[in-house]
């Protein structure tokens, strides 16, 4: 086995009737492979999609062009996010630097950086051991999305009760590598905080039972920019609407996490716009990585439908069809299979349709009633009260790495999804 790092249309439809329409998908097949991978390379090509960059921006405006070009007028909803350009970044144990990412939102360090001894943090009572030191956590095994899971607040109040100086998070995942974690947009700690991976992790508590000196480098340009949610909209006078979202944005490439989401959005626009009679919005917001805050800022605008004209609302969220890899001592190989760890959540009344129509799909097709709860946009989407929703979102192996690349979707796997979407869609609206 090899490491990861080695192992390289048309016009609106008028009066047609409901049932015919979602019986005629339009012209040629929406999630054609060929069409999928072209989807796939494009919005790989944007590079990094960081809330507000130049990539989630640029993605954007291809993301608007082609919603224009089946007929949705567009507009652009801005929002205010935090950004961090990297200077130098790391961790060093005398002559030994370690690679590390910067947590958001991103507390900087005095120039030159902040030397001290390390420590290992105790969470377990609120002594004052590690005041003023670079103290270090290890947080359990995990595929690790958000700074606001349990495990990590329990870290992060220790860290703040024993008055650290700063924080490394060891983020114990399956790729051994860093992992950034998704923050809310306000103001963080007062210290700040560095991940590192799982494969520092020995090195990094040996050194801590030593009391070794470490300098700890947070270097940079930070503070808020504008990012915007696409927002498409068909307007057919039908007085009902069918809404599909997609977060855009995310800390790297995106291509596992997001890839698959912003790939079967397009499918279902094309086949919307040109075979479903209902009114058509479109969104794909940014902000994402800030706890879904522009998802938050949609539902909360006047852009946003009202929960009794819409007919259906769906969430295309995380890991929608990422590829699966073999695990094993630390090693990761691919597989041509998707990655079972993905969730459909629904509505009660949904689920039974939903069964069926994605039937054979690995993990999607034990759909979950609302009642289990959902995290991320959708759990935001349920929660303000849409009486007809499902969505799918998930946690793949290299979710939230820098590595996360072409090399974790497969258009197959994304034309499969979006096809047992096409059919749950269609049933459910006819």
């Amino acid at each position: 086995m090899a490491t990861r790092r080695n192992v390289i249309l048309g016009a609106g439809i008028g009066a047609m009737s409901l049932e015919g329409a979602m019986a005629d998908q339009g012209a040629g097949d929406v999630f054609a492979i060929r069409q999928v991978q072209a989807d796939l390379a494009r919005y790989d090509g944007f590079g990094a999609k960081a809330s507000g960059g130049a990539g989630d921006d640029a993605s954007g405006a291809w993301l608007a062009g082609e919603l224009q070009g089946l007929g949705f007028a567009v507009s652009r909803q801005v929002i205010d996010v935090p950004y961090f350009e990297a200077g130098a970044v790391s961790l060093a144990l005398g002559d030994k630097v370690i690679g590390a990412l910067a947590q958001a939102p991103v507390r900087l360090t005095a120039p030159g950086g902040l030397s001290g001894p390390l420590v290992r943090l105790e969470t377990w009572d609120g002594s004052k051991a590690a005041t003023g030191m670079i103290a270090i956590a290890r947080l359990p095994y995990g595929r690790w999305s958000t700074r606001h899971a349990g495990a990590v607040g329990k870290v992060l109040k220790a860290a703040a009760e024993q008055q650290v100086g700063a924080l490394v998070l060891i983020t114990d995942g399956p790729t051994g590598e860093a992992l950034a974690l998704n923050a809310a947009p306000s103001a963080g700690e007062a210290f700040p905080i560095l991940a590192v991976g799982s494969r520092e992790g020995d090195q990094l508590a040996a050194a801590a039972a030593r009391g070794e000196m470490a300098l700890l480098r947070i270097e940079g340009v930070s503070g808020r920019r504008s990012a915007f949610n696409l927002v498409g909209r068909l307007e057919r006078g039908a007085g009902r609407r069918l809404v599909v979202s997609t977060p855009r944005s995310g800390w790297f490439g995106c291509m596992g996490e997001r890839g698959g989401g912003v790939a079967a959005w397009l499918g279902l626009a094309r086949w919307a716009s040109s075979a479903c009679p209902l009114d058509l919005t479109f969104v794909a917001t940014s902000g994402h990585e800030y706890e879904n805050h522009g998802g938050e800022v949609f539902l909360r605008s006047a852009l946003a439908p009202r929960p009794h004209d819409t007919a259906l609302w769906v969430h295309l969220g995380a890991a929608l069809a990422a590829r699966d890899w073999h695990e094993a001592e630390g090693r990761l190989a691919p597989l041509p299979s998707v990655d079972p760890q993905r969730f459909l959540v629904a509505r009660p009344q949904l689920v039974a349709s939903l069964r069926a129509a994605f039937a054979g799909q690995p993990g999607l097709e034990a759909v979950y009633g609302d009642e289990a709860g959902a995290g991320g946009e959708l759990g935001e989407i349920l929660a303000a009260g849409y009486p007809r929703a499902f969505g799918i979102l998930g946690a793949h192996r290299f979710h939230h790495s820098p590595n996360d690349d072409m090399r974790c979707v497969d258009a197959q796997h994304v034309a499969s999804t979006g096809r047992a979407l096409l059919s749950g869609v269609q049933v459910l609206l006819a």
